[in-house]
């Protein structure tokens, strides 16, 4: 007699995680209680419902260096956040942690990004400096908490207590007690959990070296100028004396790729030590500590610092760059000043929402619900909108 298939359980699934690894088992659960899922853990549920989110999707058209309109091969958001999210999934493997809570993390920690970039969150910013401020891993925060508009019994996507912590990178203690429980940490001065502080360096290995791979696509930095960095000046020598023959884009492609995998390599085994050493026994063990336990070696961690300001200097400062980012804090910030000016000027479910903030918190709930409006746009569609607005003979 044959025996009847079964699925592997979660308990299979999490023997083989460390012991300071976050289990879904052990979650804090969710603010709104559901029932588990049947054939997925609560970090895998969470995994997908960002992933069909409407903001997760609108990543494809919001840029990290380049607008999007200036070519189709740039990273996109959306792109970042995949690469950030196989990053942190090869490195909790390698070091027995939740595959499935790394992953959730680094594809929406991105979700509440503004069009264009940092020069848009920065304009959004100025614009709300005087309604509580804008800052982007909030806003991530409030989509998926509030503004996503998908399931119904609750606002939001409900994501498990572990993921939305993730998300929240850095938070001034003013906002952490707005917080409750999530804001704890901040105020505390304890530590996320391994996975959050994995996202956290996926997002720069990845960043980093795509900055790279981009910026010399778009011939604002050259080879043989970063070649004077010691991260990329070794793997290009390396290269070059394996593969003479080699050039153009196959020769770009082969350094990043051995960079990245240099970094990760690096990260597993500085930290595999610092675990070693610290020997914590469990999650609470982690969140106790002074600093992260995960990281880079010390030769590492200087030459990303190099790299970084490498990339600040001749990259993110190149004129034509600079002209990028001039136009689009104008973009955002007339759109931001026409819309509080006049709400009405937005779509009509935009409208009641800025009504409806405006009568429970005044002109700064009414701020809120622009800055909202605004974050959520892609840069073509904020470029669209801004010449409906102030371009004669424009479509509305």
């Amino acid at each position: 007699m044959t025996s009847r298939w079964q699925a592997p359980s979660i308990d299979d699934d999490e023997k083989l995680l460390a012991p300071y690894a976050q289990r879904a088992s052990a979650s804090r659960g969710r603010r709104v209680p559901e029932p588990p899922p049947r054939h997925r853990t609560e970090y895998q549920r969470d995994r997908d419902r960002i992933v069909h989110s409407t903001a997760f999707r609108r990543l494809v058209y919001k840029t990290q260096v380049f607008v999007n309109h200036e070519g189709d091969l740039y990273r996109t958001r959306l792109t970042h956040s995949l690469e950030v999210a196989q990053i942190a999934r090869s490195v909790a493997r390698a070091l027995a942690l939740n595959e499935s809570l790394a992953e959730a993390v680094c594809l929406a920690h991105d979700l509440g990004h503004t069009p264009f970039g940092h020069a848009g969150q920065d304009a959004l910013n100025d614009c709300m400096r005087d309604y509580g401020g804008f800052e982007h891993n909030l806003q991530s925060l409030r989509v998926v908490d509030e503004l996503e508009e998908r399931y119904a019994e609750f606002a939001g996507l409900n994501l498990t207590f572990e993921v939305r912590e993730g998300i929240l990178k850095h938070c001034s203690a003013a906002n952490a007690r707005k917080l409750g429980d999530l804001g704890e940490r901040f105020l505390q001065r304890r530590q996320p959990g391994l996975e959050a502080q994995l996202a956290n360096l996926a997002d720069e290995i990845a960043y980093n070296n795509h900055d790279v791979d981009d910026g010399i696509r778009a011939g604002l930095i050259t080879i043989d100028e970063l070649a004077g960095c010691s991260m990329f000046g070794r793997q290009y020598e390396s290269v070059r004396s394996q593969y003479p023959q080699l050039n153009g884009r196959r020769l770009v492609h082969e350094v990043v790729r051995r960079m990245i995998d240099y970094a990760v390599n690096d990260l597993v085994d500085a930290s595999a030590e610092a675990l070693t050493a610290a020997a914590p026994g469990d999650v609470e063990a982690v969140r106790s500590r002074a600093l992260p336990l995960l990281t880079f070696s010390e030769t590492v961690r200087a030459e990303h610092l190099e790299l970084k300001q490498y990339l600040r200097e001749h990259l993110y400062r190149h004129y034509r760059v600079l002209r990028m980012t001039t136009k689009a804090r104008r973009v955002v910030r007339e759109l931001f000043d026409a819309m509080l000016e006049d709400v009405d000027l937005m779509p009509t479910e935009h409208q009641e929402v800025a009504h409806r903030l405006e009568a429970s918190d005044g002109q700064a709930g009414r701020a809120r619900a622009v800055a909202d409006y605004i974050a959520g746009m892609t840069d073509r569609f904020a470029i669209l909108e801004h010449r409906r607005l102030f371009e004669p003979g424009e479509r509305t």
